[in-house]
Order: structure tokens, then sequence, then C-alpha cells
């Protein structure tokens, strides 16, 4: 239970500021005041939003469950996570918080928005080459080179029928 506890503070205050705190000051009374038309189709990015707390959702889950750990680098998971969304790329939780952004980039009609989602994901990518990679690279040896030659950082490889 504890572990759980810890992951929802961690998502409050980290994932929390960067998609919905930093969020909220960039695009501070620019809630889309147009046409019904152009209104509805701010709402499809409701769409990236959803799939992106969806995502993030299942990878503290299975950080949890199966990890031992939580998203938090503080207290990370003590298991290598392989399994849900992690057998089809390295990062889904980075690219679920990406997607939010764009969600919200498209549901506010804000280029500044997506700037940040832009810039939130080229300091991800600094973050896992940098950081993370090499820190689980000397945690988990070589099954973590394995997971690497088998599973793509961002992109799903496809998988032929």
């Amino acid at each position: 239970m504890w572990i759980f506890i810890k992951t929802v503070i961690f998502t409050i205050l980290l994932p929390g500021s960067v998609t919905v705190y930093i969020p909220y000051w960039l695009i501070l009374g620019s809630w889309p005041n147009r046409s019904t038309g152009i209104w509805l189709m701010s709402m499809t990015g409701l769409i990236p939003i959803l799939l992106g707390v969806l995502i993030y959702l299942w990878c503290a889950w299975d950080f949890i469950a199966a990890g031992k750990g939580t998203p938090a680098p503080i207290d990370p998971p003590r298991n290598l996570v392989a399994r849900g969304l992690y057998r089809h790329m390295r990062n889904p939780m980075y690219a679920g918080i990406t997607l939010i952004l764009i969600g919200e980039s498209v549901l506010f009609g804000s280029v500044n928005m997506l700037f940040y989602a832009y810039g939130v994901f080229l300091l991800f990518n600094i973050f896992i080459v940098f950081y993370e990679e090499p820190a689980l690279k000397r945690k988990f040896g070589e099954r973590y080179g394995d997971y690497c030659e088998m599973v793509p950082r961002w992109v799903p490889k496809r998988h032929r029928s």
C-alpha cells in the first residue's frame, strides 16, 4: 500500500507539474472562445489526453506490480519492467506524458503548448540517454542490454502476423 501512496504523491508532484500546473500558466486565459466548429475540432485534443493518462496509469501500475517500485527516480522499480506497454517500447510512460501535452496544445489551440511539449520531449530524451539508460545498464546488466536490443526506445516495431 505504501508503494501505491508514494506513486500517487510522485504523480501529483512531477507528472502533475509537467502536464497540469505548468500548462495552466502557459495557457492561462486562453480557453478557446471560438465558433462551434473550431471548438468541436479542438475537443479532439481530449483523445490524446485520455490516451496519455491511460498509458501513464498502466505504466505506473506495472512499476508497482512487476517492478516493486515507483516511477520516482529516487524510488525506482527493483525489478526490470518488461511487460505491458514496456514489451513494445522502452519509454511508454514518457510517451504518455508527451501525448497529454500534445492533446492540451490541440484542446487549447496553443502553439506555446506545442513548443512546450516538444521541449519536454527533448528533455525526456536527454534524461533517458544520459542518465536513465546508463543507470539501468549498471543496475540490470546484460538483461537490460538484451531488452534494449529487442525493444525500441520510442517507436514500437510493427509485428508481422
